[in-house]
């Protein structure tokens, strides 16, 4: 669990997922960095999708909104949410664009008035989950084999599929081909690393980076501020 003056997280009861709530502070913090997840979240009496991000996003709330979400498995929302990733890339929409409106107004009183938001997101996910049914297994595959440093082509012989069908089905899933997923779950690693006290260069090593110029520069792209500015902004 992570928790902090304004912000708290906890394992959900869903497949892997976390939930977790925020109180916007006004005080700066850190963007919110591409982690090839989805998010369904509450925020001020209306349900909001935060598709797969490609880049750092910054989010511009008043000071003392509360937002609640959670945070899906790379490639388990879209089963859920019943649209592919894709088109969800780089986008917050209202779930009233995916979903029937009658069915969201429904939800989001059902949050509204619930006196745990967290537990009453974790029924829709569980609700919805029953009804779609699992997601591919082989989704979660590519994500533990990319996570675990491996390449593309390792990766697509590690799950039988070939490059093409690979693309295709990580499009779908995560909202971006295996090579942008891959990317994204690196700079996550040593991020953890360089938070965990290990120094930047070593850090870099450790996850597949060339070297310390590499991270540095994979940072800047992605979460547009140098890796030490990064590290010092809360979460």
């Amino acid at each position: 669990m992570v928790e902090s003056a304004s912000y708290r997280e906890r394992p959900a009861r869903f497949g892997d997922a976390v939930v977790w709530e925020r109180t916007v502070t006004g005080a700066v913090s850190g963007p919110v960095l591409p982690d090839g997840c989805i998010d369904l979240m509450w925020r001020e009496g209306e349900l909001v999708v935060a598709g797969p991000d490609t880049a750092a996003f910054t989010p511009e709330l008043p000071a003392g909104t509360r937002v609640a979400g959670i945070r899906f498995y790379p490639g388990t929302a879209p089963t859920l949410l019943g649209v592919p990733a894709h088109e969800l890339r780089d986008q917050r929409v209202g779930l009233t664009a995916l979903w029937p409106g009658a069915t969201v107004r429904r939800l989001t009183e059902r949050v509204d008035d619930a006196p745990d938001r967290l537990a009453a997101l974790e029924a829709i996910a569980l609700a919805r989950a029953a009804e779609a049914g699992p997601p591919d297994p082989v989704l979660r595959r590519i994500v533990l084999a990319l996570a675990a440093g491996h390449s593309v082509g390792a990766t697509a012989r590690a799950t039988e599929l070939n490059a093409r069908v690979l693309h295709r089905r990580s499009l779908a899933a995560f909202g971006y081909g295996p090579k942008t997923l891959a990317r994204i779950l690196r700079l996550q690693r040593a991020l953890a690393a360089a938070r965990s006290g290990t120094p930047f260069a070593d850090a870099a090593a450790l996850t597949g980076f060339a070297d310390q110029a590499h991270l540095s520069r994979e940072v800047r792209e992605l979460a547009g501020m140098p890796l030490g500015e990064l590290l010092g902004r809360a979460a």
